[in-house]
């Protein structure tokens, strides 16, 4: 018997395998086959839901609503600090050397409270007046300048059209003077490579 004649009745029924289809179906093909199945879906029947008692509910609910307060609680503290400041702060050696380093100054007596007073009183005088005389004397330039500039315009239009022109020549202006630290003849300047060191913060 051969190997055709074996599978001769089945040749109209073949089973479809190879990958998994998303959609089971059933066809009629008239040649060659009649029937196809595709495989298995990888499915089960749902889980029938347990039903659980209204008081284990409740707590559930209770203990997600505190968790979450206690989230809210803990995010609205944290919004109130301030990212510190490195500078700002203040060593720990230095707080522990306080008592070593306050001045115990003895108390300042009426009499040179009254002497400090009185000279805070004659410097502000003297300021003042120093003020007054500045401003008298910058009225009186800016009116001599004045009255000259009207006295050339009565002599001449045209001499005073020109003195009151600008002087471009006094625009690009530059001066150069002493320092107050002179320069080093072939100085290694110390400045190297930078590494930032700074902190990130979150």
């Amino acid at each position: 018997m051969s190997y055709l004649g074996l599978i001769s009745p089945f040749c109209r029924l073949s089973v479809a395998g190879g990958a998994v289809c998303s959609i089971r179906t059933i066809t009629t093909n008239p040649s060659p086959l009649f029937f196809k199945a595709t495989s298995v879906l990888l499915g089960e029947p749902l889980k029938k839901k347990k039903k659980l008692d209204p008081m284990i509910v409740r707590q559930r609910e209770e203990k997600r609503k505190r968790r979450l307060e206690k989230l809210i609680k803990r995010m609205e503290k944290g919004a109130l600090q301030y990212k510190p400041i490195e500078e700002c702060e203040v060593p720990m050696k230095l707080i522990d050397e306080k008592d070593e380093r306050m001045r115990h100054l003895p108390p300042i007596s009426d009499e040179t409270t009254d002497e400090r007073e009185l000279l805070k009183k004659a410097w502000s005088l003297y300021k003042l007046r120093q003020h007054y005389r500045l401003m008298r004397m910058v009225d009186r330039v800016l009116g001599s300048h004045q009255k000259a500039l009207d006295e050339l315009k009565m002599e001449s239009e045209e001499l005073y059209l020109e003195a009151i022109q600008v002087d471009l020549n006094l625009v690009p202006y530059s001066s150069r003077g002493p320092v107050s630290t002179p320069p080093i003849k072939n100085y290694p300047s110390p400045d190297g490579e930078y590494q930032d060191i700074s902190k990130t913060w979150g």
